[in-house]
């Protein structure tokens, strides 16, 4: 056997290791793997859920807060502060209550693909442009309800300004300040052991019912993940609207011990994560 094929020979028996120290055979059954790779979560839970909602929508105060008092679930709100402005005493309420408010920009820049975007289209953005944007937010977030933003959301999980070869990601003006950037339109929720914080993946639950919510939460927690779930509108099932009884669903379940998860805010968690992750 040639020294090129010893070495293959040697790879393949080894098997692979992450940057977590973890080995894996390349046979692995799913199950192991899985098994391997769950995070730690404390007090014994599987998985970790956070609720937020985007842009401080009127049925958000007026109808969202209520179903999450009821349940003494604490939750995230990607605010704009246009909208906070709107209902500025049940935010500061909100704040007092313990939900965490964060970042989602000032004016919520979107490709201008979107025809309401396309006076704020991120193709005519540059990264001093948006970073502006994003400071000016957390300035007046911080005027409003004297609280300074620690978590971002990317409108419309955007996270790139500009066009063609002058395309660039604005996703490190994000981690630059905040310890996470919650993306949106995913499709998984995040392995905390491995996730780039500051690109969270971000599912939507709007139109959702809450069989379908559960089966999200039910695969996370086979993998032990952190589910970031979004939500614009709350109410009757509608465009961008999670149904309120799907919403009263998911604190329910939550709050049964048996079902293993922990429901906290997006700053809570992660800073649980960065504290406990094997590799910051």
């Amino acid at each position: 056997m040639g020294v090129t094929a010893t070495v293959i020979a040697v790879v393949v028996i080894a098997g692979c290791a992450d940057s977590a120290g973890k080995r894996y055979d390349p046979y692995m059954s799913d199950e192991a793997v899985v098994e391997q790779s769950v995070f730690a979560w404390p007090r014994g839970k599987r998985v970790a859920v956070s609720l937020t909602f985007d842009d401080a929508r009127l049925s958000q105060a007026d109808v969202g807060l209520a179903v999450l008092d009821r349940h003494d679930v604490k939750a995230t709100f990607y605010v704009l502060p246009g909208g906070v402005e709107k209902r500025l005493e049940v935010w500061k309420k909100a704040v007092a209550g313990g939900h965490e408010i964060g970042n989602h920009t000032l004016v919520h820049p979107c490709s201008g693909n979107f025809t309401w975007s396309r006076a704020k289209a991120l193709e005519d953005y540059d990264l001093a442009k948006i970073t502006d944007d994003i400071d000016a937010a957390s300035r007046r977030i911080e005027t409003l309800l004297g609280v300074k933003p620690t978590t971002f959301a990317y409108p419309c999980g955007q996270t790139f300004v500009g066009r063609g070869v002058n395309t660039q990601s604005y996703v490190p003006v994000v981690a630059e300040r905040f310890i996470v950037g919650r993306g949106a339109f995913d499709e998984i929720g995040s392995d905390p052991a491995y996730c780039d914080l500051s690109q969270a993946t971000g599912i939507s639950i709007d139109e959702m019912d809450f069989t379908e919510a559960k089966a999200l939460i039910e695969q996370a927690h086979t993998e032990g993940r952190w589910l970031i779930l979004f939500a614009h509108e709350v109410g009757d099932k509608a465009r961008q609207t999670v149904p309120t009884e799907t919403l009263e669903a998911i604190c329910r379940y939550a709050e049964d011990p048996a079902n293993g998860v922990w429901i906290d805010t997006v700053e809570a968690i992660a800073k649980y994560v960065v504290e406990h992750r094997q590799n910051n």
